[in-house]
């Protein structure tokens, strides 16, 4: 009865991308819905003053580069929307260093927690006092629509416009292509993913490309880096970063999702079966580095789990001559990975998002890429970047090595191809941001 009297309203009142319905309207049904018993500002409806965006982002804090996306959006919304209020609606809830990153670089952000269940019922006030208050919802950068449910509710209750801004879109299922229907915007992260929309007759001048948006991450900690390279004898422009990554990340080891014993079987035979191989390419690179310019490595992480592989996988195997010379990183945030990155010389990583921190950070990165590793990778050709990404199964640790000693060579033109592909993001954001 509720949607059918919303689709009414909808349908017969014009309105420019969202409706404006009149108070109380839907207040007993919804609160019946939800099961609230305060009965005082229901407005869900209404729209303020425009100028209210709700983000929602912030899938696990496991990874640095899942909780760069955060503040990578942010600062692309307050550049470009400076007189724009946001309220972040943070999916997982933070460990204490990422509330403080969060609070430290964006406190004027008010950030919210609650959780939408299979029949799109919130029950968190702080969650519905956001969506009476916000005049846009945004589903911010991932992996997929992880916030699919949190969208529905969004839609369900409010009916105001919604966006999702850098995502991959590797599958569309019949609930998520009735959800990407309404949408105002559609940014994927990379074209593959704008093939997967065409294929399922998802298309129009509101979709269209936009980087991942931890490339706009512009936050630092420089204290911290600066004192870890000065302990362990690190020179600015001198060092490597490297980052090692098995095919499927272990999920269940060390977060409580819970896995089938067949797919846990899977996931193990498989990263067991290319570990060395892929983790010897790199290790062909790191060699080539030290014997020839006599500086040093630092192997660090990405996701958690990467700190335990770090030995086996790349120090241990090194010539006696090598190890000498690398240095070890335990798990650390991403403000301080930034810093870090942009005092090194370049950055070598299985994974996708440390090159991306980089490269905003104006140094050399290569993304060795695993099939496994989804569609995201294509980003790195999207923006000019395809002799800088190595897909792991067709090349050397040979020729992984001599395009390190090429960049070596020709530091300025690889820190000039930086500038310009960064140029090139940041007017892809402006643009994009006029539709918000």
């Amino acid at each position: 009865m509720i949607l059918n009297r919303r689709r009414f309203i909808r349908q017969t009142i014009p309105a420019v991308g969202t409706v404006i319905v009149g108070a109380g309207l839907l207040k007993t049904t919804l609160l019946s819905a939800l099961n609230l018993t305060n009965t005082e500002n229901t407005d869900f409806n209404k729209l303020g003053n425009g100028k209210t965006i709700l983000l929602l982002s912030g899938w696990q804090d496991v990874n640095i580069g899942d909780i760069a996306h955060t503040p990578g959006l942010l600062n692309v919304l307050q550049t470009f929307l400076p007189e724009a209020k946001i309220i972040l609606w943070k999916r997982s809830m933070a460990i204490e260093p990422v509330k403080e990153l969060l609070h430290k670089n964006f406190p004027n952000v008010k950030v919210i927690y609650g959780d939408v269940d299979d029949d799109k019922k919130v029950t968190s006030v702080e969650v519905l006092d956001a969506f009476k208050e916000s005049d846009i919802m945004i589903h911010g950068s991932g992996p997929s629509v992880q916030g699919q449910k949190n969208l529905e509710a969004w839609v369900e209750i409010t009916g105001k416009p919604f966006g999702i801004f850098g995502v991959t879109i590797q599958s569309v299922g019949k609930s998520l292509k009735e959800l990407l229907l309404k949408a105002s915007f559609i940014y994927p992260r990379e074209t593959a993913s704008l093939k997967v929309l065409l294929n399922n007759g998802i298309s129009g001048e509101h979709v269209s490309f936009v980087p991942d948006a931890t490339f706009f991450m512009d936050i630092r900690n420089d204290n911290k880096a600066e004192s870890f390279l000065e302990e362990n004898g690190l020179e600015r422009g001198n060092f490597i970063c490297v980052i090692p990554r098995l095919r499927y990340t272990p999920y269940y080891k060390f977060t409580n999702w819970k896995w089938s014993e067949e797919r846990i079987k899977k996931v193990d035979e498989t990263n067991l079966k290319y570990m060395e191989e892929d983790h010897a390419k790199l290790r062909e690179a790191m060699i080539c580095w030290v014997r020839k310019t006599g500086n040093k490595i630092l192997v660090c992480p990405e996701v958690v789990y990467e700190v335990d592989i770090m030995d086996e996988l790349l120090i241990d195997p090194l010539p006696e001559d090598v190890k000498p010379y690398v240095v070890k990183r335990g798990y650390w945030m991403p403000d301080e990975a930034a810093s870090v990155y942009r005092n090194a010389h370049s950055v070598l990583s299985f994974e996708c998002h440390s090159p991306i921190i980089a490269l905003t950070n104006g140094t050399p990165a290569f993304y060795l890429r695993q099939p496994e590793d989804t569609i995201k990778g294509q980003m790195y050709y999207d923006l000019g970047y395809d002799d800088w990404i190595f897909e792991i199964m067709d090349v050397t640790g040979g020729q992984i090595a001599d395009k390190l000693m090429d960049v070596h060579n020709n530091y300025a033109a690889a820190k000039k191809k930086i500038e310009a592909s960064n140029k090139e993001i940041r007017q892809i954001y402006t643009k994009s941001v006029e539709v918000i």
